[in-house]
C-alpha cells in the first residue's frame, strides 16, 4: 500500500469518530458544527500563515471565489449530517451521508464529461450493496428517522460538490493554503448562521466542550485534511467511494459507546463495503476515461 492510501485510511478511520463525538455532545447542531470548525480554523493559521502568504496573492479570484464556495458546502455539510444525527441512528446516518460516490458520478459525467470504468463502476455498486444491508436494521432507530435520513443525503450532496471543486482546485493550489481558506470559510459561515439562530456559544457542559475539541482535531484536522490531501493524487470519486468505510467504524464506535447492536446483516453488509473499496481502490489507475 502506498503513502497516499495509507494516508486515506488515516483519514477514513479519524473521520469514523466524528458521529459518536457529536452524539456525546449536548448542544444545538448548528453550535457543534459551528465550534468544530472555528477551533480547527484556530489552531491551523499559524501553522499555515506563511503558506497563505506565498500562495494566495498567485490565485485567480476565481480559484478564490471557488475555495470559499467549498467551504460554504463544507458548512451546509455539517449542519445537515449533525442535524441528522438527532433524528436516527450514527449508523443510518453515516451510511447516507457517505452515498457521495453516486452524486460524484453523475457530477463528473456532467461537468467534467468523464465516465467511470467499469472495474470502478462495480467497486460503487458493491459497497453501495453493503451500505444498504448496514442501514436495514437502523432505519427505523431515531425519533423521526426519514428527516435523519433527508437532511443526511443533503450533507451527501453538499460534500460531492466540496469533493469536485477539491479535485479541480488541488493540483495547484498547496494544502496548507486549501484547507485554511476553506476551513475559515466554513468557520465563518457556520458562526454566522449560529447567531443569526440566536443559539449560544457558551453555557455548555464540560463534556460538550471535550467533544467540541475533539472533533476539531480528529475528524476535522487529521481527517477531512488527509482527505484533501489525498484529492491532488487520488480522484475525487475513488475518495468517496473510501470514505465509505467510515460507515463502519462509526458502526463499532456506536455499539462500543452508545450501545447500538450490530446485527448479521451490518456484519454482512461491512464485508460487501469493504470489498467494493478494496476493488475499486485496487483498480484506481483505471477509474476515469476521458471521453
Amino acid at each position: 500500500m502506498t503513502v497516499k492510501y495509507i494516508i486515506l485510511a488515516i483519514g477514513v478511520l479519524s473521520l469514523s469518530f466524528a458521529a459518536l463525538f457529536i452524539r456525546l455532545a449536548d448542544a444545538p447542531p448548528l453550535v457543534i458544527a459551528a465550534y468544530r470548525l472555528c477551533l480547527a480554523s484556530l489552531v491551523l493559521i499559524p501553522f499555515s500563515g506563511r503558506y497563505i502568504k506565498k500562495e494566495l496573492p498567485r490565485l485567480s479570484r476565481k480559484d478564490l471565489s471557488f475555495m470559499v464556495l467549498a467551504g460554504l458546502l463544507l458548512a451546509i455539510h455539517f449542519g445537515l449530517w449533525i442535524n441528522s444525527l438527532r433524528y436516527t441512528s450514527v449508523v443510518t446516518s453515516v451510511v447516507l451521508v457517505t452515498t457521495s460516490p453516486i452524486f460524484l458520478a453523475i457530477a463528473s459525467r456532467l461537468v467534467f464529461k468523464q465516465r467511470l470504468s467499469s472495474f470502478v463502476i462495480l467497486g460503487i455498486i458493491i459497497s453501495i450493496t453493503g451500505t444498504i444491508l448496514i442501514s436495514y436494521g437502523n432505519w427505523q432507530l431515531g425519533e423521526y428517522p426519514f428527516i435523519g435520513a433527508i437532511l443526511a443525503l443533503g450533507g451527501a450532496v453538499a460534500i460531492s460538490g466540496y469533493l469536485l471543486i477539491g479535485q479541480r482546485l488541488r493540483s495547484r493550489i498547496g494544502i496548507f493554503s486549501f484547507i485554511s481558506v476553506i476551513y475559515c470559510s466554513a468557520a465563518v459561515f457556520l458562526l454566522a448562521s449560529v447567531i443569526i439562530s440566536g443559539y449560544s456559544l457558551t453555557g455548555y457542559s464540560t463534556r460538550t466542550y471535550t467533544m467540541m475539541i475533539l472533533l476539531a482535531v480528529i475528524p476535522q484536522l487529521i481527517g477531512h485534511s488527509s482527505v484533501n490531501w489525498s484529492l491532488r493524487f487520488i480522484p475525487a470519486t475513488l475518495i468517496a467511494i473510501a470514505v465509505l468505510g467510515e460507515s463502519v467504524g462509526a458502526a463499532i464506535w456506536a455499539f462500543l459507546f452508545l450501545g447500538e447492536t450490530i446485527t448479521f446483516l451490518e456484519l454482512a453488509g461491512s464485508v460487501l463495503l469493504l470489498t467494493g473499496i478494496y476493488f475499486a481502490l485496487k483498480y484506481g489507475k483505471q477509474t476515469i476515461v476521458n471521453r
